[in-house]
């Protein structure tokens, strides 16, 4: 009753008060319809491996496609659960329904069915299938395709693409576009899988939807602020909402679901309504009142400022350990709100004083200040500024396999995080050869030639300082660059023309040679063109000199000219040049000019090197992608940078000193060999899973292991693989190998016997085979059999001296042919009647176990050779690749540095021993390799975690991900980062401290926003089964009298724009509002990045404009290069797209040359970028001008670009109709202006219309869309028609390397100067940038036309008539009086950009350099449009327009008013007086422009604004008012 009491004495506070507490709610939709669950499930699936998505296709597909038709939502989620638990471990399957949640593969879906569309799918057909060109939806026709297929071209394959395993030799490709569970589908697909398995056709499947959902993909993974608005100025349109329908008002639902558990004012209302449920509309009422009352915002004293931050840190840590999340994210996301309840709460100061030690930590170990934040996620630091939770969860997805792993194998809490941080491929010493070999024919000497006397010659000398980037000139052979290369190989012939570049431009390398020619005696240089090359190289070194030897190379290369180089061509030019010298003596076969024949010859065959050409830098192999002409010199350059610190550090140190010959010395390097191997080198072709925990003895039934996946096959087998090794069993060894050899074929015997004789030297390798017979044994013994019982029943030694009696030739030779028996071969101390025994019991089935494993799971075929290394595949082996003793010495090596080595100290820490360490080292070792990207990890350190860290510990039966957070809870990082830790803690097992890093002696309030990130961890369903609409930012309890602006933050490359809103989303005042205020935005692009440079001069193609589109579409987005790295962006929708130079000026000059982080296929012509996922893409390309073009200007300007109309995907309107000839692009007066808000969409509209009124030319007008509204966007074509203009909506993404600014404002007055080199097309020349809140009087062609001076634009100087404004005008004294010099600071409320002459002098490139440099100081450029081109005024001249162009009453006299021909609201600093009374005091016009846009508003509408205004209504003209009658009530 004490309730109802006390509801009855309020309730007279709330009676005259209706309906539910005020809302803001934000949505956000994909611009592509909705993909369906299943076909994103299985792309999950793929994302596991090729097998899962097949295993799960087939699955599904064994399924009654009508019954599953039938099945709602809800039902199928639980469906691909059942279905994928199969084939994902429980912690993937969590992932899995995180990623469905977030609908984070439905890019990838809707990317297929955008090839299915560039495809043509025929009419009528659920699901086709595309064979070589033709398309067919009727099973029984495939095999006819298939048939005549044979010799047209096939489709382009991508490596996302899904191929069904086996067919692989087979010669036609097959693509299946269909929807996975469909009748369709599951017709065409098995007709597919029957022609796969007879080895007709290649199976790939894409997905194809026939039939698409009406609804849009509904997104998460994104933030949304409301931001407090200053109200200094006030910049509202008081024009009130007239239509109260569109507003869906309060939900009393969502209320009640919101407030659970939440205490307002000391009351929980969730509890009330359960113990008092007949006073439910009065305690909504009472909450209603009590929520508005409290949530104003109260002006706080500095003192009450100061601990804010300290007791935003002492309420979370006080909460109870399972809430501190939710406390961190209610305190955070809230806090304007909640500073008031933080007043009251006491700073502990044990807290206080560990937080400050903590902080003396922070700074020590990480380089972080108090207020700073970061994240780990098992050590990974993640990127404040960037990550978001798809990047989170992609980390997390592959830390996932490797702590499943490891936990599989045994390992927990701090044993697992140890082996974690066990990096398998960060700081490995890469191996280098040993040049010390006479076939290596040196150019040069740094250290000998008069060339290089004038250099500094001391080795310290390589502690100078020099430029970044800059190599140092140092008369010492600190590197040396050996190119090894057949002469008359194309490839080949660029290299050596870079080496002569290299010698004549004087580059400090040491360059040496060694040709790859033919060693046969027989073979002169009057058979073989490189012979002969040879031959003429060797005589003119000893008889002259080696520089000279190689020019004459080049010179024969310039005579061929790109073609075949043939013999009379190398023999004419030798006697041009030597015309006394006898052919036959220095070409024929007993020339005495061989030696570089001879010793080239003898070195090839002893490196090991099988990959050619080569180029070694200090004997270390270069990268085979850098040795081409666009990347050698890069490659070389990196290569040096590298490993100068190396030099530097032993220099320094005094290890290397002028008695050393420096060669000499870096050849004595561990890490430099005899011989290398490319084989090992290169890395293995797959790596393998041993972590699966597998019944034993699957191995001795062949039926069973063949019915077994991959990764059990790799887990029994791993078990039951007995192994050789030198002497000690307790011993945890570095290496397990496993050799995967016929010991029947004689490469099979050599590779054994090459890894027997290296097992007897090596303290850290076991040694096990896998016998891979590709047939049964004919002969009289089976050695693959008789070596696997010795190998099972033998003592380890005795097995080693019995199967290496086994791989010797003379014996395989002679057990064969019955000259010996195995009995012949008996080792001292073997019982041979108990072996004898146990190889004639031995059946063959262990043949077929080891020879399915190798086939399938190694992929191995039989009779091949191969080898596995902890984990790591290599092979097959070519029939006549050589795999010798060194080589195997080799990849002991290379394994043990990867990780091997660490792997097994730790493991031995652990008190692991014998089999079961070295078990243990193998399989975290393939673990750790299956990692594809390597992580740098850190440990956060710290001085004490009693007081001051939030600690929730993860569940110790399973293996957690172990987060650590440093995070000031008062700051915007806590805002996003306690929200997505609380929804990942819903799904994952995490293991979580979150150290609190409070500023303190506060000044203001560190935050002036509310904040929602937009994430559930799972999907959620109705009632009725059907998947219920996605999650949405809610605000609520905001205050009510505080003006709010909403910004979306979505994953950084995402494109997105409101597309429905009522209200003003710039100035929401809830107080105003009926309900609460609803704003859908879209995702209307994915941005791709890129980075572009010309291969020749390495610079960036400044104007270069790129196209994205697809074969069969005109659909296109284009781009212009910035000189600012090279930098482009482009958007796009999810697909597979072209990306080529535009026709025009850009195709003329270029052809791009190479490209990374494509998704081109080997050897296709066109570069193919898929958009297939939420993540930031960037891609580099190389561009190389054609042949004759290497003079001409990319921007010419006397070369109109052809068709150069839209960027950007702009969207236009035009009215004037016909086409567009370059004269009339040239009349075309265009005007630039930016707005965001009601207010000054309002301006915008009557500063349009001032210029149409006044203006004769045609005119076009250009708008940033980024910040525009739904309503001026959906207004503005109706305005362009009636009053006959063009305009263009054009929108750019801030790049991410240039500083981000945070406030919305200053975000669009960086777009008013940093971009206007790139967010226009070409043929636009000049443009007249227009303020929102201007008042045109006069034709700005007169501004257009006006003479620059050269200079790249023009702005008007601010007026200095008032005298009372002079406190104001900063630019007169300080810094801005010295910079200036005298020159007038002009206001950039008008300017007028000659665009030629902006790009011609890399004018936009220049302020975004200058930008760069001072946006990192705060306090700098504080009217970010004005200062920085006034900043940059000696380098960037500005004209300065006669004053009349510009008008504005603060700073200008009244007298000069008459003269104004464009008229400015600026803002008065000293009356702040709000924009439209100064509107309707100074322009006696604006009213009319006003009242007639408000009428014709209404004639469109049928609303009433023009009832509104606050003013009387003028006189309407005559001719607008007789053409809308028919359509108002005037």
């Amino acid at each position: 009753m004490r309730v109802a009491w006390l509801c009855v004495s309020l309730l007279y506070l709330v009676l005259s008060t209706d309906g539910a507490s005020k809302y803001v709610s934000v949505s956000l939709n994909s611009k592509w319809k909705s993909t369906p669950m299943l076909l994103e499930a299985s792309e999950f699936l793929a994302s596991e491996g090729n097998d899962n998505f097949w295993g799960f296709v087939t699955r599904i597909t064994d399924l009654n496609p009508d019954l599953l038709a039938e099945e709602t939502d809800e039902a199928m989620y639980h469906l691909i659960q059942k279905f994928s638990a199969k084939f994902l471990t429980p912690m993937l399957q969590n992932f899995l329904k995180m990623f469905l949640s977030l609908r984070a593969y439905s890019p990838t879906v809707e990317m297929f069915q955008h090839m299915a569309d560039d495809a043509g799918p025929p009419d009528g057909c659920d699901a086709f299938v595309f064979v070589h060109g033709e398309k067919t939806c009727d099973a029984d026709k495939i095999k006819g395709l298939v048939k005549s297929a044979a010799n047209k071209d096939g489709p382009v394959l991508f490596k996302f693409d899904h191929v069904y395993p086996g067919g692989r030799d087979a010669q036609v490709t097959a693509i299946l576009y269909g929807q996975l569970g469909t009748a369709a589908f599951k017709t065409l697909h098995g007709k597919l899988v029957e022609l796969t398995a007879a080895g007709d056709v290649i199976y790939v499947y894409r997905h194809y939807l026939k039939v698409r959902s009406e609804e849009l993909t509904s997104l998460s993974g994104y933030g949304v602020e409301l931001a407090i608005k200053s109200t200094e100025y006030k910049a509202k349109d008081d024009t009130k909402v007239e239509d109260g329908s569109k507003s869906t008002g309060g939900d009393s639902g969502a209320d009640e679901e919101e407030d659970a558990g939440v205490d307002v004012d000391g009351f929980v209302f969730s509890k009330l309504r359960e113990r008092h449920p007949e006073l439910k509309e009065d305690l909504k009422k009472l909450k209603q009142h009590l929520t508005e009352t409290s949530s104003e915002l109260a002006a706080m004293k500095v003192w009450q400022l100061q601990d804010l931050s300290l007791q935003a840190a002492q309420l979370v840590i006080s909460a109870e350990q399972e809430n501190a999340l939710e406390t961190l994210t209610d305190v955070s996301q809230n806090f304007p709100s909640m500073a008031k309840l933080l007043l009251k709460t006491s700073v502990n100061s044990d807290m206080k004083r560990e937080i400050e030690k903590n902080q003396q930590y922070f700074e020590q170990y990480h380089g972080m200040e108090a207020g700073d934040s970061a994240l780990y996620v098992n050590g990974i630091p993640m990127d404040m500024e960037i990550y978001d939770v798809f990047m989170l969860l992609d980390i997390m997805k592959s830390e996932a396999k490797i702590m499943e792993g490891l936990f599989s194998l045994g390992f927990q809490g701090d044993d697992l995080y140890t082996l974690l941080h066990v990096d398998a491929k960060g700081d490995k010493q890469e191996f280098a050869l040993d040049i010390r070999h006479s076939a290596v024919q040196f150019i040069n000497d740094l250290e000998t030639d008069k060339k290089y006397s004038n250099w500094p010659d001391k080795v310290q000398d390589i502690l100078r300082p020099t430029y970044p980037g800059m190599l140092r000139h140092v008369a010492k052979n600190f590197f040396n660059l050996v190119f090894i290369v057949d002469p008359q190989e194309k490839d080949s012939r660029e290299l050596l023309k870079m080496a002569e570049s290299f010698y004549v431009h004087s580059v400090p390398v040491r360059i040496g040679v060694v040709f790859l020619v033919s060693g046969d005696k027989d073979v002169s240089g009057l058979d073989d063109p490189a012979v002969a090359l040879a031959n003429a190289f060797d005589y003119i070194r000893q008889e002259h000199d080696a520089p000279k030897a190689l020019t004459f190379i080049t010179d024969v290369y310039e005579t061929a000219n790109g073609g075949e180089i043939t013999v009379a061509m190398v023999t004419k030019e030798f006697k041009e040049q030597f015309a006394d010298e006898e052919i036959e003596k220095v070409f024929g076969k007993d020339s005495e000019y061989d030696y570089v024949k001879r010793s080239s010859s003898d070195f090839i065959s002893k490196c090991g090197l099988t990959e050619f050409p080569a180029v070694l830098v200090n004997g270390k192999p270069m990268k085979k992608a850098d040795l081409t002409q666009d990347s050698f010199e890069e490659g070389v350059i990196t290569e040096i940078m590298q490993a100068t610190p190396e030099f530097q550090q032993n220099v320094y140190q005094g290890r290397l000193h002028e008695g050393h010959n420096i060669l000499e010395w870096v050849m004595e390097k561990d890490h430099v060999l005899p011989r290398l191997n490319s084989r090992v080198l290169n890395g293995p072709s797959k790596t393998l899973d041993l972590c699966e925990n597998i019944e034993s003895g699957l191995t001795e039934d062949y039926d069973t292991f063949e019915m077994l996946t991959s990764k059990d096959m790799c887990a029994s087998l791993a078990d039951s693989l007995a192994y050789l090794h030198r002497n000690d069993d307790s011993k945890v060894y570095a290496l397990s190998l496993w050799l995967v050899v016929d010991l029947q074929t004689s490469e099979g015997r050599s590779l054994a016997y090459a890894a027997l004789k290296r097992l007897k030297h090596s303290n850290d390798m076991r040694l096990a085979f896998i016998f891979n017979p590709e047939a049964p044994s004919t002969g009289k013994v089976d050695i693959n059999k008789a070596a696997h019982v010795a190998v099972n029943t033998l003592s380890n030694t005795l097995a080693k001296s019995y199967v290496t009696k086994l791989v010797k030739e003379e014996n395989f030779d002679d057990l064969q042919s019955g000259k010996k028996t195995l009995q012949d071969l008996e080792v001292n101390g073997m019982d041979m009647a108990a072996y004898l025994k146990a190889y004639e019991g031995q059946s063959s089935e262990f043949l077929q176990v080891h020879r399915v494993f190798a086939e399938r799971t190694l992929e191995i075929p039989g009779s091949k050779r191969g080898f596995v290394a902890n984990g790591q595949v290599f092979g097959p082996l070519r029939v006549d690749e050589e795999f010798i003793t060194e080589d195997v010495d080799l990849l002991e090596m290379y394994v043990k540095q990867l990780s091997a080595n660490r792997l097994r100290t730790e493991i031995t820490k652990m008190k692991y021993t014998g089999k079961k360490g070295s078990d243990l080292v193998m399989k975290v070792g393939g673990l750790l390799a299956s990692i594809e990207k390597s992580h740098t990890r850190k440990k956060v350190k710290y001085g004490g975690d009693q007081h001051s860290v939030v600690k929730i510990p993860g569940n110790n039966d399973m293996p957690a991900f172990r987060i650590e957070a440093i995070v000031d809870p008062a700051s915007i990082a806590a805002q996003k980062m306690a929200p997505i830790l609380m929804v990942l803690k819903d799904l994952y097992n995490l293991d979580i401290r979150v150290y609190m890093n409070s500023k303190d002696k506060l000044s203001e309030m560190p935050l002036k926003r509310y904040y929602r990130y937009v994430l559930d961890p799972e999907l959620k369903f109705k009632a009725d089964g059907k998947l219920a609409g996605g999650p949405k930012a809610k605000f609520v309890d905001l205050p009510n009298k505080s003006i709010l602006t909403l910004g979306m933050e979505p994953a950084e490359n995402w494109l997105v724009e409101a597309i429905r809103a009522q209200y003003d989303l710039d100035n929401i005042l809830l107080d105003e509002v009926r309900g609460g205020v609803e704003a859908e935005f879209q995702l209307e692009y994915l941005l791709l990045e890129g980075h572009c440079y010309d291969s020749n001069s390495g610079q960036p193609p400044r104007g270069l404009q790129f196209v994205l589109g697809t074969n069969s579409s005109d659909v296109k987005q284009d781009t212009i290069v910035m000189a600012n790295l090279g930098y482009f962006q482009m958007k796009a929708n999810p697909g597979a797209w072209t990306l080529k130079l535009r026709q025009g000026r850009s195709s003329e000059l270029y052809d791009i040359s190479s490209h990374e982080y494509t998704e081109t296929p080997a050897g296709f012509k066109d570069v193919i970028v898929a958009m297939k996922d939420f993540k930031s893409r960037t891609i580099r390309v190389k561009v190389a001008k054609k042949p004759g073009k290497d003079k001409e200007k990319l921007l010419d300007d006397s070369k109109d670009e052809e068709g150069a109309s839209g960027i950007w995907d702009t969207i236009s309107s035009s009215f004037s109709g016909g086409e567009k000839s370059t004269e009339d692009k040239d009349q075309t007066l265009n005007i630039f202006s930016v707005a965001s808000g009601h207010l000054y969409e309002r301006l915008l509209r009557i500063m349009m219309m001032s210029v149409m009124k006044n203006t004769k030319s045609k005119v076009k007008f250009w708008f940033l869309k980024n910040y525009l509204s739904p309503t001026f966007k959906e207004f503005i074509p109706h305005y362009a028609k009636e009053y006959g203009f063009e305009y263009e909506l054009v929108q750019y993404k801030w790049p991410r390397w240039l500083n981000q600014q945070k406030e919305k404002q200053r975000i669009m007055w960086g777009f008013k100067i940093l971009f206007l080199d790139v967010l226009f097309p070409l043929d636009v020349k000049k443009f007249i940038f227009v303020d929102a809140d201007q008042i045109v009087r006069t034709d700005l062609q007169e501004l257009n036309d006006l003479d620059l001076g050269g200079a790249p634009y023009g702005y008007t100087p601010f007026c200095s008539d008032r005298k009372e404004m002079d406190g104001f005008r900063f630019w007169k004294s300080g810094y801005w009086a010295g910079h200036l010099a005298g020159r007038a600071y002009h206001i950039s409320a008008l300017y007028v950009v000659d665009l030629k002459r902006f790009r011609e002098i890399a004018a936009g490139d220049r302020l975004r350099g200058q930008y760069q440099g001072l946006s990192q100081d705060p306090n700098s450029l504080s009217n970010l449009d004005q200062d920085l081109p006034n900043n940059m005024i000696h380098q960037v001249a500005i004209k300065s327009l006669p004053q009349e162009w510009l008008w504005c009453a603060t700073w200008c006299s009244e007298e000069s008013k008459k003269y104004a021909k464009t008229i400015d609201l600026c803002n008065n600093p000293l009356t702040k007086e709000p924009k439209l009374n100064a509107a309707m005091r100074i322009v006696p016009e604006w009213k009319n422009y006003d009242y007639e846009i408000k009428v014709f508003w209404d004639s469109i509408y049928g609303t009433n604004t023009r009832s509104q205004i606050e003013y009387e209504p003028p006189e309407l003209d005559s001719v607008k008012k007789e053409a809308w009658r028919d359509r108002i009530e005037l």
